[in-house]
């Protein structure tokens, strides 16, 4: 993969995340969606790529944009496989609340999971655990771990996980172990990728959300040092036969980052929707000037940008970012 894309790419998620703030509020999660759908798939035709969509919004049949399969950008080259969340927390922005954004995950052709939109249960440490973890220990084991790879006390660690009834018993477990437990609604992205960014105070992240998002949250742990482990969590006969049919052998493997990611290089890029743990949201300025906060990662070169941008946006229909 070229060095430029890791840039153009954020023009993609900066264009979704000012269209769908627009819907900030409004009660309307499925406009604010399709905003987001709208913009990002057209600045992609602006992108110098050939992509490849593993992970959209659904199949052809299902999604008019950013389907399965769908190629993206006006060029031969370099081809890449595309992992896209046009917004993330659909919910969040229709009801305001925090830590929604939109982002997206390449890398080289056949390098991403195609990962069927299913469960999936996820557990992300940072650089300091990675390896010495593993998704099927009991957390009290896992806390013990994280605690001396983070030179932390238990009652110091901070656990993410989501507000779900599936999720009681890890919240009561970690709850007993002494560690210290942040819940989360809507959107896991943001909070997966949290133990791998020192600066959130989020030591482990474990729960069961989409496939889709833990491929996407897997390229950016690979980009930032940390680790991830999951495995499908198929609910019938077609999901497990849909597994199958999307290359998965096994279903129920433990999937570790080069199942989940494979190669030595990934990009990862998200702009915030509302403020949200590292990023902050849209802000619409006077003037017709709209500011973005956007990060953007390489595994190859270990780089992260942090990127604040004020666009100037006279047309509020046809979106256009440079």
């Amino acid at each position: 993969m070229e060095r430029e894309l890791a840039i153009e790419i954020v023009r993609v998620t900066e264009a979704a995340a000012i269209s769908s703030a627009r819907w900030l509020g409004r009660g309307l999660k499925n406009e604010a969606d399709q905003a987001a759908t709208t913009a990002m798939r057209a600045m992609f035709d602006t992108i110098s790529m050939n992509g490849t969509v593993v992970i959209g919004e659904g199949e052809l049949d299902e999604a008019p944009m950013l389907y399965i399969g769908e190629k993206l950008g006006n060029a031969a080259y370099p081809e890449v496989d595309v992992a896209v969340d046009p917004l993330e927390g659909t919910t969040l922005v229709a009801k305001g609340y925090s830590n929604a954004m939109t982002v997206i995950a390449i890398a080289n052709k056949g390098c991403l999971l195609h990962a069927p939109d299913m469960y999936m249960h996820k557990m992300t440490v940072g650089p300091r655990a990675a390896g010495r973890v593993h998704l099927d220990d009991p957390i009290e084991h896992t806390l013990k771990i994280i605690a001396e790879a983070n030179e932390k006390n238990i009652a110091d660690l901070t656990v993410m996980i989501q507000e779900r009834e599936r999720h009681q018993q890890i919240i009561q477990d970690a709850q007993n172990s002494g560690a210290r437990v942040r819940l989360f609604s809507d959107g896991d992205v943001g909070p997966s990728i949290a133990p791998a960014l020192a600066e959130t105070g989020v030591d482990l992240f474990i729960s069961i959300g989409g496939a889709p998002e833990g491929v996407i949250t897997a390229a950016a742990m690979k980009c930032l040092g940390g680790e991830m482990q999951a495995r499908l969590v198929p609910q019938n006969d077609q999901e497990y036969n849909r597994c199958l049919q999307m290359g998965i052998k096994d279903p129920h493997k433990l999937l570790l980052m080069e199942d989940l990611v494979r190669g030595d290089d990934a990009i990862f890029a998200a702009t915030g929707v509302t403020e949200g743990e590292f990023l902050r949201g849209v802000r619409f300025l006077r003037d017709e000037r709209v500011e973005t906060d956007s990060v953007v990662m390489r595994a190859k070169t270990g780089t992260i940008r942090f990127i604040r941008a004020v666009h100037h946006i006279p047309d509020k229909i046809n979106l256009v970012i440079s």
